[in-house]
């Protein structure tokens, strides 16, 4: 694992009693000596030892947090994609050089160990892996924090691949308990659903609203440990477990509540089980309002509990606690605040929307207008009928308000109200009511700010910043990459880990041929293990001396993992013509998984693995081109994906992508970007300089031109390009599906069809084509060249420095949040 030598200044480390603890852990826990014990009980045995060197951490910073009467930051997010926590956890704790000696000394490989803890299942795509960046940058910063989002059972699904197929099973990732949460029964609080509201008026005169006949769970707090990196720091992510109110009994029978026991039962149990269930049809659309809602609910009751433990005036709640809305998703925050400053604290409708407007705050993830959530009404107003009534009231007053301001102007009503069309819109809703509109990407808030969201940037320019991404440099360098990890630290120091932009020092390296023979020696020792690893998983041997071009992320038609492979083809057909052209050998690896109702999306998986199959089991191509679809994509092989990249394939539409942040990890690590110009790509390119990356494809402005203007029509390219052509007919002919020719025409129709509804190639990709075939030239070009490619891979490197989440993080504070950083010390008593 390397030497670790960044990590070993922070800790009073015990080796004897560290062993010790985990020899009496394996005892305890499963009543068995260490050489009796299995690998998973070794994993929880370990586990627990350290979590026993958080807790003191962790009560210290809370501690703090009281006795300094801090503000804390809520971020509200339905997903938190952790990673495995065991491994980051020693790191952050400053002492991994340590623990793997000790476990060395008890026969133990911390490696192995780390390997039988599962991904925690909270998460899937960039969203939530963001929110879990965020989270350890909070900490290292030293800033309150708490994650608020919901305890999965089964996370989205493990992804398995049967004959070509994506199959979603469900990913049991707690089947063996998770030794580092804590169950907090004691704030448990009620969330209610459904039934009706009854107005009164009370003694004073005033008219209150009573929720009736509803149906309510019980949500659990679940608090996991984010520790920050040597600063004894620790912020907790706090996920919703649902329980019945009263666990199911014969009593309700006897009452004639036997049907209400048995809906409070069934709707604990569902509402936690899966993360985004599929919502094609009625019933998914309600279970993911009940899920957002749950969550919130209860995040917001807790922190309001919390605030009047030491505080008497709820007028002033803004200024200890700020809820940011990562996306549309907690969107019901402001309402579900309202409600309960006003229906339970007593506060006045103005009292309570002055409080709401300067303690929420909004992130847009997405360009995508299908991906702004809205709501129909009759679910809406039927599930939650007090915040539909709060929701309508903010939504009249908005109207009049655009009213006064447009005079007549009727358009801009139907644009911007929250309620219309018999649609409950949330990001309307998070705009008007939050005091911050961030976008994720410079380019990404500018097209916000003139396209997407222009009547509300006109309206409140002053909501409206810019906040670029970032990682996390703990996770994806130091933990995931130790060999360039170690040889950093050796060339600069160490200050790197919590500041990256000290990271450009290695700049003065870059043209050093020693230096420049030791950078590309640990590339190959990471395309090495990466080899392994598909060795082992895909039974494919891969030569780890050809060019590994990665392509891993969610899979989604902007994204247009199928411009990969359809060049994939593309390039097979031009080897299979010319035998004995000069051919750099390539290794395509892809990894992503597509929504379990996202039939297109699934197909393209197929296809993938299609032409993996024939190009694989070609023995006349003498292993040039090699194909490797990566089952179930998570963040424990992102970390061995991203060390092992030379080349990193950020290729969306351009306008599409909001930021992406796969690009940074694969910047970070020494991959070179080929790239639209699009998302953080352009700041990628920005700081790199054009040099360093290869750029190709329409620009955001000429795909908005097309998609406004027309003028765009893919037949033509079809009809004039034969090498494209032949790619495509390869779709219907059979060529990759000889038992089925017809199984890939949903894929051929949405390239050229012009007989359906939909625009024929919405995402450009025969536009795109050419200059993406080019582009791969100069790739191949630029690999030969083994200087001038190892000093573009260090100064990519280098130049990261300003995508640490902790820059990201320390804007949202300036900028946003407003928090005070704090000091934690350990009382040598503990």
């Amino acid at each position: 694992m390397g030497k670790m030598t960044a990590m070993t200044k922070a800790l009073d480390f015990d080796k004897e009693t560290f062993k010790k603890e985990v020899s009496d852990n394996v005892k305890m826990l499963f009543r068995k000596n260490l050489k009796e014990a299995d690998k998973q009980q070794i994993f929880q045995a370990v586990s627990y030892a350290i979590k026993d060197m958080i807790m003191d951490r962790w009560i210290a910073t809370q501690k703090v947090y009281e006795q300094e009467d801090v503000k804390t930051v809520y971020y509200m997010s339905m997903e938190f994609l952790m990673g495995r926590a065991l491994g980051n956890n020693i790191i952050n704790l400053t002492c991994y050089k340590e623990v793997a000696e000790a476990l060395e000394e008890l026969g133990i490989d911390l490696n192995v160990v780390e390997d039988q803890e599962p991904d925690a299942a909270l998460g899937n795509g960039g969203l939530g892996r963001l929110a879990a960046c965020f989270l350890d940058s909070l900490s290292t910063l030293g800033y309150p924090a708490y994650g608020c989002g919901i305890r999965y059972k089964y996370g989205m699904f493990k992804q398995e691949i049967r004959d070509g197929y994506q199959v979603e099973v469900p990913d049991n990732w707690l089947v063996n308990g998770n030794p580092f949460e804590m169950k907090r029964p004691e704030y448990a609080v009620e969330v209610k659903f459904g039934g009706y509201v009854r107005s009164y008026v009370d003694k004073e005169g005033r008219t209150q609203f009573s929720h009736e006949d509803y149906r309510s769970v019980l949500a659990i707090p679940y608090d996991m440990p984010v520790l920050g990196y040597g600063n004894n720091v620790v912020n907790t992510l706090r996920i919703w477990d649902a329980e019945p109110v009263q666990h199911f009994n014969l009593d309700s029978f006897d009452k004639g509540d036997y049907h209400k026991a048995v809906e409070e039962e069934n709707l604990a149990k569902t509402i936690v089980e899966v993360l985004y269930p599929n919502d094609n049809h009625y019933a998914g659309k309600e279970l993911r309002l009940k899920q957002q809602y749950f969550f919130i609910s209860a995040s917001v009751q807790r922190a309001i509990s919390k605030y009047k433990e030491k505080h008497g005036d709820v007028r002033k709640l803004y200024e200890k606690v700020i809820f940011q809305l990562n996306d549309t998703h907690p969107t019901v925050t402001v309402a579900e605040l309202m409600r309960i400053l006003m229906d339970e604290e007593g506060l006045t409708w103005d009292e309570a929307w002055e409080v709401t407007t300067k303690a929420t705050a909004y992130t847009n993830h997405t360009i995508m207008a299908e991906a702004l959530e809205k709501w129909p009404i009759e679910l809406f107003s039927r599930l939650l009928p007090r915040v539909y009534q709060i929701v309508e009231e903010i939504n009249r007053r908005f109207v009049e308000e655009i009213k006064a301001k447009y005079p007549g102007n009727q358009d801009k009503i139907k644009k911007m109200a929250i309620i219309y069309d018999g649609q409950v819109k949330m990001a309307h809703l998070a705009i008007v009511a939050g005091c911050s509109v961030n976008g994720v990407a410079r380019l990404h808030t500018e097209i916000l700010k003139k396209q997407e969201l222009r009547d509300f940037y006109e309206m409140y320019p002053e909501k409206f910043n810019n906040k670029t991404n970032g990682i996390t440099q703990r996770r994806f360098l130091l933990h995931a990459n130790p060999l360039l990890a170690d040889w950093i630290t050796e060339k600069i120091g160490d200050e790197w880990i919590t500041d990256l932009s000290q990271l450009n020092k290695l700049s003065v390296y870059v043209d050093d041929p020693k230096c420049q023979q030791e950078f590309m020696q640990i590339k190959y020792q990471n395309k090495l293990r990466l080899a392994q690893y598909i060795k082992e998983h895909n039974g494919i041997e891969v030569d780890p001396r050809s060019i590994f071009d990665v392509q891993v992320k969610r899979l989604h038609e902007y994204k247009r993992q199928l411009l990969n492979i359809l060049h994939v083809m593309y390039l097979y057909n031009e080897l299979k013509r010319n035998p004995g052209m000069e051919f750099t050998p390539i290794t395509f690896i892809f990894g992503a998984k597509a929504a379990a109702g996202y039939r297109r999306a699934k197909l393209t998986i197929k296809l993938i693995n299609n032409v993996a199959n024939v190009i694989n089991n070609d023995k006349s191509i003498e292993g040039k081109i090699k194909v490797v679809f990566i089952e179930n994509y998570r963040v424990s092989n992102a970390e061995i994906i991203n060390a092992g990249a030379d080349v990193s394939e950020q290729i969306s539409t351009a306008s599409k992508e909001a930021s992406g942040t796969g690009n940074m990890k694969f910047m970070l690590n020494g991959a070179i970007t080929l790239g639209t110009m699009d998302g953080a790509n352009v700041e990628i390119v920005q700081e790199v300089g054009e040099e360093n990356a290869v750029i190709f494809g329409l620009s955001s402005d000429e795909v908005i031109q097309y998609e406004q203007n027309g003028g765009y029509d893919p037949m033509e390219i079809f009809n004039n390009d034969q090498e494209i052509r032949e790619v495509l007919m390869q779709l219907i002919n059979g060529f990759y599906s000889p038992e089925d020719p017809e199984l890939f025409r949903e894929i051929y129709n949405s390239l050229l069809n012009t007989l359906s509804s939909d625009r024929a190639d919405t995402y450009f990709i025969l536009k795109d084509f050419r200059s993406y075939i080019q582009a791969h030239r100069e790739i191949e070009k630029r690999y030969q060249d083994e200087k001038g490619w190892a000093r573009s891979a260090m100064l990519n490197t280098a130049k990261s420095g300003k995508f640490s989440s902790d820059r990201t993080i320390q804007e949202y504070v300036d900028d946003i949040w407003h928090l005070k950083k704090v000091t934690v010390t350990l009382d040598p008593e503990n």
